[in-house]
This record gives structure tokens, sequence and C-alpha cells, in this order.
């Protein structure tokens, strides 16, 4: 199931990643600093509301739809989710509208943050119908989901901030996508949902386990979005632009990667779990943490080694300067955040004890406040990567301590090292290729690092590359044959 989910999710994460640099590019050109600012503050206040509210149903449906029977059982498990989703809505509506209107406020983040709130329901149901497709192994309709968000988010998006609305562009496009395409993807959930009865003690169980994800998530939120609320207080909303815009392109680098093998890997492992049992699950999971780090670490450490090309390509000169100094920081932040969130928190949502998530993220989100407070006054935009990158760090190391004690999970030793030794060969080759700037460069450095690495690997194995490879081509050949 995770190598079928890899394959049918890869057009999608293409699409993901690309549609992610785009966004980069487009409005950090189109817009101001000082707009681009508001629009990432808009975008983390939204990215926590949405977290608070509605996150737990996300995660309901993601965990326990492989543990439902056919039948009523099935229906009851849609009805509970989808009419609770509504009655959220209706209850978060009208409180959003109200804080908005009263909150003091400069009047130019008003408009963002009210984009963004206002979508916050829509993308909901479209999350849910996706985590349903992706549970159900339906991996065309989910990726197909996914890529009509992203391209028409980005076109909605682009199409405002050439008419002038400012930070809140984007975010127009982040409420419009999905509900352009909810007349498509609603029916279908809420036919299912008709046909069965709100359990109350099905609620209850669901929200047991999905209210410590969000609360875990929203700690994760404080990781990644503390910086930006800091800066702007300690220094304004152009310095909260150049910081996101450059975190932007590291994080959306490696985050484009593991959610491809993370929304292809959770589903596989729960199935292991549920209908085989112990043995199968850590194989499974060995097979996952090692591909991880096969694909996640040269990736970090290539998006280290191209900073300069990299920003001189993608981002508009005025927030160009920051992007240099913060993206090696935040590539390494983005991987241990992908180690963390999409392997080592597994043992926590596989033995349904998720309420130790809240433990293992209030360690790093704690730390992650102080550092910055600490240096962001002193070092500025530098600072704050720095904070991140050591808060991330020590996440990984409570999520893999307390994990151990709840569902212990394979460490994928071997690959790391012969992971490590490819990318620091990599790492060596691209350093002393020629600096001849731009996208020139950037293209040098990322085929011949790309090269350097997948031979190093091979000689290594590193990761199990050789079986991987082996593998795909009978899934290819799979597809093929049934096609």
């Amino acid at each position: 199931m995770f190598w079928r989910g890899v394959l049918g999710y890869l057009p999608a994460n293409v699409m993901q990643g690309l549609i992610g640099f785009l966004t980069i590019i487009v409005f950090t050109r189109l817009l101001s600093a000082e707009d681009y600012g508001r629009y990432a503050l808009a975008l983390s206040v939204m990215t926590l509301a949405h977290v608070a509210s509605f996150s737990w149903l996300e995660a309901a449906m993601a965990r326990f739809w492989a543990a439902q029977r056919e039948g009523a059982d099935m229906a009851s498990h849609f009805a509970s989710l989808y009419r609770t989703a509504f009655i959220v809505s209706g209850l978060f509506l009208p409180l959003v509208g109200l804080a908005i209107w009263l909150w003091p406020m400069p009047d130019a983040f008003r408009f963002p943050l009210a984009m963004a709130l206002f979508g916050i329901p829509v993308r909901c149901f479209s999350k849910l119908a996706q985590e349903r497709y992706r549970a159900s192994g339906e991996v065309r309709k989910a990726a197909t989901l996914d890529i009509w968000n992203s391209v028409a988010g980005l076109a909605v998006g682009a199409a405002f901030a050439l008419a002038g609305a400012g930070g809140a562009s984007p975010l127009a496009g982040l409420l419009i996508a999905p509900l352009m395409a909810m007349p498509f993807f609603l029916p279908g959930e809420l036919r299912e949902a008709r046909q069965g009865a709100v359990d109350t003690q099905r609620l209850k169980t669901y929200a047991v386990y999905g209210y410590p994800i969000a609360a875990s998530l929203g700690l994760s939120l404080v990781l990644a979005s503390t910086d930006r609320f800091l800066l702007a207080l300690f220094l304004d909303e152009a310095a909260v632009g150049a910081y996101h815009a450059s975190y932007s392109i590291a994080n959306r680098t490696l985050d484009v990667l593991f959610i491809w093998l993370g929304t292809a890997g959770t589903p596989a492992l729960v199935m292991a779990l549920e209908r085989g049992g112990r043995r199968p699950l850590i194989t499974a999971a060995r097979e996952q943490a090692s591909t991880l780090v096969l694909i996640g670490l040269p990736a970090a450490v290539g998006v280290a080694l191209v900073a300069r090309p990299l920003s001189e390509f993608m981002i508009g000169e005025e927030l160009r300067d920051a992007a240099i100094l913060v993206t090696p920081w935040i590539a390494l932040s983005a991987f241990l955040s992908g180690m963390t969130v999409y392997y080592f928190h597994q043992a926590f949502t596989l033995g349904r004890r998720t309420s130790w998530l809240l433990a293992a993220m209030s360690v790093p989100a704690l730390t992650n406040v102080v550092l910055n407070l600490l240096l962001i006054p002193r070092f500025g935009v530098l600072g704050a990567a720095w904070a991140t990158a050591a808060s991330f760090a020590v996440g990984l190391i409570a999520s893999l301590s307390i994990g151990r004690r709840i569902l212990p999970l394979p460490i994928p030793w071997n690959a790391l090292i012969r992971c490590s030794l490819a990318a620091a060969v990599m790492a060596l080759v691209v350093w002393f290729l020629p600096a001849i700037g731009g996208f020139a460069e950037l293209m040098l450095d990322a085929s011949v690092g790309a090269g350097v690495y997948g031979a190093c690997a091979y000689a290594l194995n590193a990761g199990g590359v050789r079986e991987l490879g082996q593998r795909l081509r009978s899934a290819v050949r799979a597809r093929r044959a049934v096609a």
C-alpha cells in the first residue's frame, strides 16, 4: 500500500512543489514587503484557528476509517464527523466575524485576516474528503483534489494581487479554490453521512483521540510561527515578510517531500497494524523511515548548499538578502520537523495515546519561545532561524524518547549513516563548483549534486536504494499491465 501511494501521489506532490515555488516567486514580486508580512501573519493566525477548531475531525477521519465495518458502522462514522463539522462551522463563523469587527487592529491587516479566517470551514470539508480518500486508498481522487486546490489557489490569488488586494490576495486563493471544488466532492460524502446517525460515544472517542493531536499541532505551529509574531513585535512587518519568504523556500522544498511520503505512509502503517499486527508494522515502519532519510537528508543538504542562487532566482530583490542567511538553518529545521512529524509521531497515533503528543510538543514549543525572545532582539531574522533549528532538534529528541514508551518504532541507523556519507560527498563536490550566479548556478549545483548523491547512495546501498529501485520498477510494470 505504501509504494502504491508513493507512486500515486507523486504527480500531486510534484505539482505542490511547483505551485509552492511559484507562490513565492509571484507574491514576493507582486506584493510589497509589508503586504507579504501581513499575509504571513494572517496565514499563521488562520492555521492556528483551523487547528484549534477543526483538526480533530480530520485526524479522526484519517485514523478510524480503516477500523470501520461496511454498512451502518461506516455510515455512522461519516454522519458523526460531517454533521459535527457543520455545527462547528455554524458556531465558528459568527464568532470570527465578531472578533474581526471588534478587535483593535490596523485596517491594512483586518481584510487579510478576515479572508483567512472565513475560509477555514471550507478548507475543513475539503480536508475531510481528502483524508477519507487517502484512508480508503483512492489515490487518484485525493491527488486530483490536492492539485486543484494548489493550481486554482495560486491563479485566484495572483488575480487578486494584480487587482490590488494586497496581503489578502494569497488567502483569497486558499478560500475560493476549495469552495469551487466543493460541488464535486461534498455531495458524495454527505450521501454517505445521510445514511447514518450521529453516535455521541463515537464522537467522544474521536475527540479523546483528535484533540490532543490538534493541541500538538497547535504547539507545532507555535514552533513555526512564534518567530513571525516576535519579529513583528521587535522589528516590523517588512522583517516578517523577509523572514517568511526565506523560510518558505527552504521549508516548502522539504515539506513537499515529507508530505508526499507521509501521505502514502500513514495509511499504510495504520493498515499494517489494524490488519496485520505488530510484526508487519515494524517491517513497514523500518522501510518508511529509511526512505524518509534517503530522500529527505540530501534534500536538506542540497537546499542549504544552493541558498544563494535559489534566493536570487525565486525571491524578489527587496527580500533576498535575508533569505540567503536564513535558508540553510530552515533546511535543517525542515528535515528535523519532517522526521518528527511524519515518523516519530506515528508512535502516538498508532498507539492511540495522543495525549502524550501534547507533552512531546510542549518542550520544543517552550524552547522556541524562550530562544526567540533571547535571539531576535540581538540577531534579527537570523536569530529566529537559529531558534527554530534548535527547537526542532529538541522536539525530535522529546518525541523519540516519549514515543518509545508507547509504541517503539525502529530507528534507521544504517540508512542514516550511509545517507550521511553520500550527502557529505555531494556537499564537498558542490562546494567546489564555480559560482556563476542565478538560475544557471542553481541548475548546475542541483544536477551535479543529485548525480553525485545518487551514485554514492547506490554504491553504498544507502537506505536500501537498490532494493527500492527494483520494487519501483516492478510497481511501474504492474501499473502498466493493469492499464
